[in-house]
């Protein structure tokens, strides 16, 4: 059976900035990428992530390398080997279950999908900005915000006093350190934060043991792949399991379960991207604690027939979209 790769860059414009502790995005840039056999297609995204030394060229270098080995049959597993973990293993890896499960040769069923509440997130601003924009989010389920170390306090009380009911995640994407992440936990503790999402840079992950901790914490940029997992424990609560971390959808599951094994709590998270980035990572939150997959809802357009969000609730994709599994209705 004939098979061929292609590649494609594609860059969606943001409804509204961006802002994090490392600086602020105004379009997000993917990397996607078709798989075909036999006339059937699977499409797979990613999202260069600089912090992991990526580019849209790097990556599609990548991709590109493995073309003549997927034409002469490179399977997924061999796939692992071929590709580091990182977004240019996750866009052809998930292109292959989309593949595969349309062929109905997925080696499981792609489970059902159903509305889930996702985390609506919060960028940077002045501590009023972001408590406006903590009103609009009052009714969601899940608010997380974006910090970095300057106005931690005015930021957080202000967001909580004009969001009362919703479950916060705190996220400083490495910007703190350990004696700011001590000062803070009494505060933490009383604004009911459900936990700090990567509070210190991951090369200082051992000073988590030095923490006093009075709300969980969870590791994002410090955990990759199911490798990890042992060098945490001990050190986080719960790991973020981003399939652009993970190189796909192969390793997520495998993250998944060896990650339960150890006790850890279960966060899938995203990039800003489209939903052909959101809809593998579904897989993985179906079986999660905590879901972060707001990344589409940044766009000022997304793919058709792609994730929709309201109120915090993130419904299934249009049939078709991607794979095979179909939405479960609710009862």
């Amino acid at each position: 059976m004939l098979r061929e790769l292609r590649t494609r860059i594609e860059s969606f414009p943001l409804a509204t900035p961006f802002r994090i502790s490392r600086g602020v995005r105004t379009v997000a840039e993917v990397v996607e990428v078709t798989v075909e056999a036999g006339g059937v297609f699977g499409r797979g995204e990613a999202v260069p992530y600089a912090r992991y030394g990526e580019t849209l060229e790097s990556v599609t270098k990548q991709v590109e390398g493995i073309r003549d080995a997927f034409g002469k049959g490179l399977t997924r597993t061999e796939l692992q080997q071929s590709l580091p973990a990182g977004a240019a293993r996750n866009a052809v890896d998930c292109a292959l279950w989309d593949l595969e499960s349309k062929l109905g040769e997925a080696p499981t069923t792609l489970c059902g999908l159903k509305p889930v509440a996702t985390a609506l997130t919060i960028g940077i601003d002045t501590p009023d900005a972001m408590g406006r924009q903590a009103k609009r989010l009052a009714n969601a389920p899940v608010v997380k915000v974006k910090l970095d170390a300057g106005d931690v306090e005015a930021c957080l009380r202000a967001i909580r006093h004009a969001a009362p009911n919703p479950d916060l995640i705190v996220d400083p994407n490495e910007s703190w350190d350990i004696k700011l992440l001590q000062s803070l936990q009494p505060l933490l503790e009383e604004l009911r934060v459900a936990f700090v999402e990567q509070p210190l840079p991951s090369s200082e992950d051992a000073r988590l043991a030095e923490l006093v901790r009075r709300v969980p914490v969870c590791a994002d940029e410090s955990c990759h792949t199911s490798d990890d997992l042992d060098r945490l424990s001990g050190l986080y609560d719960i790991v973020n399991i981003k399939l652009d971390k993970t190189g796909g959808l192969t390793e997520a599951f495998r993250l998944l379960q060896a990650a339960r094994e150890k006790k850890f709590g279960i966060m899938v998270g995203c990039m800003i991207s489209s939903s052909l980035s959101i809809v593998p990572a579904l897989q993985i939150a179906m079986q999660a604690d905590y879901i972060d997959l707001d990344g589409p809802v940044w766009l000022k357009n997304d793919r058709t027939g792609g994730v929709s969000v309201k109120d915090g609730w993130m419904m299934p994709p249009e049939p078709g979209f991607w794979g095979t599994a179909e939405a479960v209705p609710l009862l």
